[in-house]
């Protein structure tokens, strides 16, 4: 692997599609000609992670992982996963998400090679509830009837999140029997998978320099890139023969819908037909996703299964008396003083916090980064995440509070319409009546034709890291027991205006700060990591 690039900052309006051809124009600009030896790790960190929220301020790559001394983070097992790619790739890009993991195994004899013209995809055997939400492979027909750890396949086109019937009349489906492959991921992480039926889904994908190149030419002659394309299903669609132009004019997965987006999105299925596209087959491997609130408290609490395979901890690097390692749903604490006597409720996960002696923290929730020594209860099922702030040339705090279930991500185009959107398990209007607020255009960041809780005005901005955690505990307290609590004398940001403003560096202090009382209050109490 080359040395990584110098850090640059990739528009988000354009998507992971827009920010992989971005990173390749950076490539040009920095190395020239030389990089078409290189072989090139390319990780998308995130977006804004609005289903998990406390990855938003560093990214999804960095999200800690309890696990290792100092914790690992993402871009660690990303690192290790992927430690013997690169001396069996061919001069190109190996394309990945930060959220998601990926676990296999082949028989010793066997290598896993990215050396083949064009397109290569991992693709694993997962269940059909997975197969609607990531992409789905439609293979060409096997002469070999035996189903092998390691297969090397070529696809005759590419789903999208399809549905059932999409996929089954694609021919995607193949039927679980003596043959099949020995795991399947599972899409509904409360109930057991109850069908023979499977589909092979997508993780990362490798272009070779010539796709690579191709595409940084397209990238370069359009100009300027004004809508936002998906490196997944705007390239992989266009590969196969089976592939058609039909997806081009689809636009239910699209977060943002522009005009140019069917334009673009034709001028690179043309620039793509015909390009080779391999799949690696990996029957038995597991692939994990940790995007979500509800897939990121059960991987690291209730689900035995990665923790088992990844040696995962419920402490890590953490000062906590309570908690097992072996009791379900035991609470996972990562980089976290919990005083004595204080308590952290089963299925919950607590990251970069200090909390005191009268402190009690329900069932099922996630807090991030919050400090707080006094009495408080944190509500089962919620969720906070404490960002540090540059307002007017001043370090400050807000603290985003809400339940964990909440929808961050779904809009509504007038105020009218208010009435849609949940915090907490109560109508937002009926929020705003107990925080002594009115809906109106001002209550909002952002496109008036677009809101959300994500753009919506309501956390508190403070003075220190103790008082903004407070405050959104008591907003927060105040839906849940349906008692009022007035917000209009505070200043407040939305989660919007919070990640425009946040103070990176304050937040990296905070951690290491935690990290060094951590190792001392160890050190005092003979306790080692």
């Amino acid at each position: 692997m080359e040395p990584a690039l110098r850090p640059s900052w990739l528009p988000l309006s354009q998507g992971n599609g827009g920010s992989t051809l971005c990173a390749l124009q950076c490539l040009e600009e920095i190395y020239g000609e030389k990089w078409n030896c290189f072989t090139i790790l390319l990780i998308h960190s995130g977006g804004y992670s609005q289903r998990l929220p406390n990855a938003s301020a560093l990214g999804k790559i960095f999200t800690a992982l309890p696990l290792g001394y100092p914790v690992y983070q993402m871009l660690e097992l990303k690192l290790a996963m992927y430690i013997d790619f690169p001396s069996h790739m061919s001069p190109g890009i190996l394309v990945t998400c930060a959220d998601d993991i990926e676990l296999y195994s082949v028989r010793e004899t066997e290598i896993l090679r990215f050396d083949k013209p064009g397109f290569t995809a991992l693709a694993h055997p997962s269940d059909l509830v997975i197969g609607t939400t990531h992409g789905v492979f439609v293979l060409e027909p096997s002469s070999d009837s035996e189903c092998g750890d390691l297969e090397y396949r070529t696809c005759h086109r590419f789903l999208h999140k399809p549905s059932l019937e999409e996929m089954y009349q694609s021919g995607a489906v193949g039927i679980k029997g003596t043959s099949s492959p020995k795991n399947l991921a599972v899409g509904d992480l409360r109930t057991p998978n109850s069908h023979s039926d499977f589909v092979y889904t997508d993780s990362l994908f490798y272009m070779d320099h010539n796709s690579a190149r191709k595409l940084l030419a397209f990238y370069q002659q359009l100009g300027t890139l004004t809508c936002e394309i998906d490196a997944y299903g705007d390239f992989l669609q266009a590969l196969g023969p089976g592939a058609t132009a039909e997806y081009t004019k689809n636009t239910a997965n699209v977060t943002r819908e522009e005009s140019e987006l069917v334009e673009v999105r034709e001028k690179i299925f043309h620039l793509l037909q015909g390009t080779p596209f391999n799949i690696v087959v990996l029957n038995n491997s597991k692939f994990y996703h940790i995007g979500t609130a509800q897939e990121y408290l059960c991987h690291f609490t209730s689900d035995s299964t990665l923790k088992s395979e990844l040696g995962l901890l419920s402490k890590a690097v953490s000062i906590f008396v309570g908690g097992s390692e072996c009791s379900h749903g035991a609470p996972c604490v990562i980089q976290s003083i919990i005083d004595s006597g204080a308590s952290v409720g089963l299925g919950s996960v607590v990251e970069y916090s200090w909390l005191g002696p009268d402190v009690t923290v329900g069932t099922n929730s996630i807090i991030s980064g919050c400090h707080i020594l006094t009495k408080a209860a944190f509500p089962p099922s919620s969720f906070l995440c404490a960002l540090s702030l540059q307002v007017n040339g001043h370090v400050m705090y807000a603290t985003m509070a809400y339940g964990v279930k909440d929808d961050l991500k779904h809009s509504v185009k007038a105020l009218s319409d208010l009435h849609s959107l949940q915090f907490s398990g109560r109508g937002f209007l009926e929020c705003l009546d107990l925080w002594g607020l009115k809906a109106s255009e001002g209550l909002f960041s952002g496109s008036q034709s677009s809101l959300s809780l994500w753009t919506a005005r309501i956390f508190p901005v403070c003075p220190s890291l103790t008082e903004s955690v407070l405050a959104s505990l008591r907003l927060l307290g105040a839906v849940r027991s349906a008692s009022p609590w007035c917000l209009d004398r505070h200043k407040r940001l939305s989660i919007e205006e919070m990640l425009f403003s946040k103070d990176v560096e304050d937040m990296l202090r905070w951690r290491a700060y935690i990290g060094q009382e951590i190792q001392l209050q160890g050190c005092q109490a003979g306790v080692s990591e």
